[in-house]
């Protein structure tokens, strides 16, 4: 039967007011009665066959390749989570770049038209083409929208129903729009909300992706419960807090343009604190003065902390003189080791430094594998002072020089009267002490097991309970650990937590010993050179140097301070000469054959300890010497090996 043009006409305007559209939504029939009247516009009729101008194979593949990015962040980290959903739904998943070519589709297998309804790789889905459609419409309107059977401008699309999602990249430019297209009678009030969850999904992995390596990215909602979700607000930030980019969320909750502002002048925190908030680990600020939101901290995965520079923060006046060389900077302390002089040519030792100096930023712990007197707290005091951390504590821990009854109050702190003797006004703890710092657990093997389990604890819930107290305080450390022990072989006779191990050892690293490092020449003569600041003398000579390179030195690092204080104090003033140097010395250099043929096979310290106490006639502070190890662990060997 022929139907008159007239009574064309009047059916397809009778379909602007058909069921399908929501006559409250008055937003939505604006956006349609605009699409028509570009359609007319175009020339188009309602009769008019799509035109799809569809591209040659070899155009496709290259538009493909310019998409790579796109296409694999939606098929390889959206698609996933809603195919399930979808998977009992007769329609089709189409992803479309800004000038509406078809780059891939899902679904294909549920749409049961065939390739009847144009949605395959190729096809252009523009209105100028293929009139009113959800594809060609959120492309020209730059919104999400849904596009009803009888909404299509053509008669020839009004089998299917469309809801898209226009899809922005990092700098706010349309990059593509996802589609859920159904040519079957199904409920769509759901369908237009999930394609809008689903471009943004693609938005903030490419947000990810893009930043997430050198860059903090912030998440915030409302809501705690739905701080991980796809709808929170994402901000994107350099060192300095300055927001270098924000997924559409961020920018319609916060109702402002945010480019390049100031964390700060969006919340009420700094950029400071940003750095230390431990991972995972919400926070409740407010926005613009009056808004609360919940907020989430993810760090740069490769971030690398520069040495920090205060003359650049303005005010700085050079001083009239030059710093001598050997000069402590003043940005640091004076009794902290700039980082680049913690090595002088040994390439084990430049590799730790630089491997702890990018994880000093990270939430991943330290484990520092090393002899006494190795320098393993200085090396963490380099750390510390060369991080985000410096302007708060360094908290060192010796656990070994602590009465074992004393540590677990020493470390987590007490209430008032928790226990006799326990100071009237309580204590706060050394962990807390060093909250949004560093804590150094040195000698950390050496920590009684009921203390390890509430250490455990505290690692992992980031709270605190004081002794003779219910009351928890949030923590934030960069945990720091270090051992002359090998703590595999404490879990597996039982004397450390296994648990507790894999916890501590985020990062595990070797700091040879003094004997061991191959820039020890130049190492000894720049201790004495910084000595020197303290105890002025003339350089070392030739003949001292190589005296001093020769020697086995079992202290280490600290058997070698205490000799040149005592050898300069000695000359003082002159150059340093064997007569000024304490006995002690030359005692190691009698026996350092005897050490090379006790140490040349590696052997347990149950074993080695007893022996180096027979051949130095119970001599318990010889017997550390020569084994690298605290008094305190020949003691807890001699007495095991009695027993």
């Amino acid at each position: 039967m022929t139907i008159k043009k007239e009574q064309q006409e009047s059916d397809d305007s009778k379909a602007m007011r058909s069921p399908n559209v929501n006559l409250n939504d008055e937003e939505h029939k604006q956006q349609i009665e605009a699409s028509w009247y570009r359609c007319e516009q175009f020339g188009l009729e309602h009769t008019s066959e799509p035109n799809f101008a569809a591209l040659p194979k070899g155009e496709l593949n290259d538009l493909r390749d310019q998409h790579r990015n796109l296409l694999e962040t939606t098929e390889n980290e959206i698609i996933p989570y809603y195919e399930n959903i979808l998977s009992n739904s007769a329609c089709i998943i189409v992803l479309a770049d800004r000038q509406g070519h078809v780059l891939n589709t899902w679904g294909q297998n549920r749409f049961g038209r065939g390739e009847y309804h144009g949605l395959v790789e190729g096809n252009q889905w523009t209105e100028q083409g293929v009139g009113t459609n959800a594809i060609g419409t959120a492309i020209i309107s730059g919104r999400a929208i849904q596009v009803g059977r009888d909404e299509h401008y053509l008669r020839a699309n009004r089998y299917m129903v469309g809801s898209a999602s226009p899809i922005y990249d990092t700098g706010n430019e349309l990059l593509g729009v996802l589609d859920i297209s159904s040519d079957a009678y199904l409920p769509q009030d759901h369908t237009l909300g999930m394609v809008k969850l689903m471009s943004l999904s693609v938005e903030n992995r490419l947000i990810f992706a893009a930043f997430q390596q050198n860059h903090f990215i912030v998440s915030f909602n409302t809501n705690l419960t739905s701080l991980d979700s796809h709808w929170s607000g994402l901000l994107v930030l350099d060192d300095q807090g300055t927001i270098v980019s924000a997924n559409r969320r961020a920018e319609i909750v916060l109702a402002r343009d945010l480019s390049l502002l100031n964390i700060s002048q969006i919340f009420d925190c700094d950029m400071r604190e940003i750095k230390n908030q431990p991972l995972h680990m919400p926070m409740k600020q407010r926005a613009l003065g009056s808004f609360q939101f919940y907020m989430k901290v993810l760090p740069p995965v490769t971030q690398v902390m520069k040495v920090p520079d205060y003359r650049k923060s303005g005010g700085y006046e050079a001083p009239l003189q030059q710093i001598a060389k050997q000069s402590i900077p003043s940005s640091i302390p004076d009794n902290v080791i700039p980082l680049d002089e913690l090595e002088h040519g040994d390439p084990q030792v430049q590799r730790v430094v630089k491997q702890a100096h990018k994880i000093m930023e990270k939430d991943i712990p330290i484990l520092i594998h090393g002899e006494t007197g190795a320098g393993k707290e200085i090396f963490v005091r380099s750390l510390h002072y060369h991080s985000s951390r410096h302007k708060e504590m360094l908290v060192a821990v010796n656990c070994a020089a602590i009465p074992s009854e004393l540590v677990e109050s020493e470390l987590f702190g007490y209430e008032k009267g928790a226990f006799t003797g326990a100071q009237n006004k309580g204590s706060i703890g050394l962990i807390r002490r060093a909250h949004k710092g560093t804590l150094f657990l040195d000698e950390i093997g050496e920590m009684p097991a009921t203390v390890q389990s509430r250490l455990l604890r505290v690692l992992q819930e980031r709270v605190v309970t004081p002794l003779g107290s219910t009351e928890v305080y949030p923590v934030d450390v960069k945990l720091i650990s270090a051992t002359n022990r090998n703590l595999k072989d404490e879990v597996a006779e039982g004397r450390f937590r296994q648990d507790l191990y894999y916890r501590i050892s985020g990062l595990n690293i070797e700091l040879p010993s003094l004997r061991q490092r191959q820039d020890k020449r130049k190492l000894i003569s720049y201790v004495h050179e910084r000595l020197r600041i303290e105890e002025p003398g003339p350089a070392l000579s030739e003949e001292m140097l190589a005296l001093l390179e020769g020697h086995p030195w079992p202290g280490n690092m600290r058997q070698l301070v205490h000799v040149l204080k005592v050898g300069m104090a000695m000359a003082d003033g002159d150059e340093l000469e064997d007569w000024h140097l304490p006995d002690d010395f030359f005692d190691d250099l009698q026996t350092s054959a005897q050490v090379s043929e006790v140490q040349s096979e590696p052997e347990s310290y149950d074993v080695l300890i007893p022996k180096l106490l027979a051949q130095t006639q119970g001599n318990v502070s010889q017997t550390a010497k020569l084994a690298g190890v605290s008094r305190n662990t020949v003691y807890k060997y001699a007495k095991e090996k009695s027993l």
